[in-house]
């Protein structure tokens, strides 16, 4: 964690600290939802959000004036999250509601789904959550308008307690299987097309934990070694995500 994060995280107690890291680390769940979500014909998010501190500087005082804030509308390169500001800051001057703004995955402190109501991290809320009485949870839940759930088992993939194989590959992933495999080997120029960025569309499928889109690339000859303009391969951005079940095959 970088010092400036330090600085922000300073007057949180363990459990909000802890929330942070669980968010962070659980990112790539977040944005395997939101890159299927935009396949969808018919959008199945009620909700899809990312809380980002914000600092201010202020005269007089050692430490800067802080404020979490949930963007939404979000982008995500494999390194940066862009999105936009939803909140109207309470006390901060120096940004405002509808701001563009960009992090890193390590400077995030939650992220939030909602489908069909139910939701999936919001490891923030769940940590205010737990600290409630039974009737003030219950007002809060009312208060969104969503199902929390548990507070004890945070959930980060749609329907995991039905089909823990959701945790390994979207299931949207297994069902276009076939088509994504005619597409692309109709298509080799997608295959080997590279962006401005350096991105590639192993890159793109990697980020977003789509192993049968990878397996179907390497297939197919993509450039295993091919690296963005930063310096990143397929299997830097599978391993800086944690999807574990892509690195054996993109080593």
């Amino acid at each position: 964690m970088s010092q400036e994060n330090n600085v922000i995280y300073t007057e949180q107690n363990a459990k909000m600290k802890a929330a942070y890291l669980k968010a962070q680390s659980t990112f790539n769940y977040f944005w395997r939802e939101i890159y299927w979500e935009a396949k969808r014909v018919v959008p199945a998010h009620d909700l899809a959000l990312v809380k980002i501190p914000f600092q201010q500087k202020i005269e007089g005082k050692e430490q800067p004036l802080v404020e979490h804030m949930w963007i939404s509308e979000i982008d995500f390169d494999g390194e940066f999250i862009t999105g936009i500001l939803q909140n109207a800051p309470n006390k901060l001057t120096n940004v405002a509601e509808g701001d563009t703004v960009t992090r890193k995955v390590s400077e995030i402190s939650d992220w939030m789904l909602s489908i069909d109501r139910k939701t999936y991290g919001g490891y923030t809320i769940q940590a205010l959550r737990s600290d409630m009485t039974d009737k003030a949870r219950e007002n809060h839940d009312n208060a969104w308008g969503l199902n929390f759930g548990d507070y004890n088992n945070i959930l980060i993939a749609h329907q995991q307690e039905e089909k823990e194989e959701n945790l390994i590959e979207h299931p949207m992933s297994k069902v276009m299987e076939k088509p994504a495999r005619d597409f692309f080997t109709e298509n080799l120029d997608v295959v080997a097309a590279v962006g401005e960025n350096g991105m590639t569309r192993l890159h793109t499928e990697t980020i977003a934990g789509n192993k049968i889109a990878v397996g179907i690339l390497l297939e197919l000859g993509a450039d295993k070694n091919a690296k963005t303009k930063t310096g990143k391969t397929a299997f830097d951005f599978a391993t800086a995500l944690n999807w574990s079940h892509l690195i054996p095959i993109l080593k």
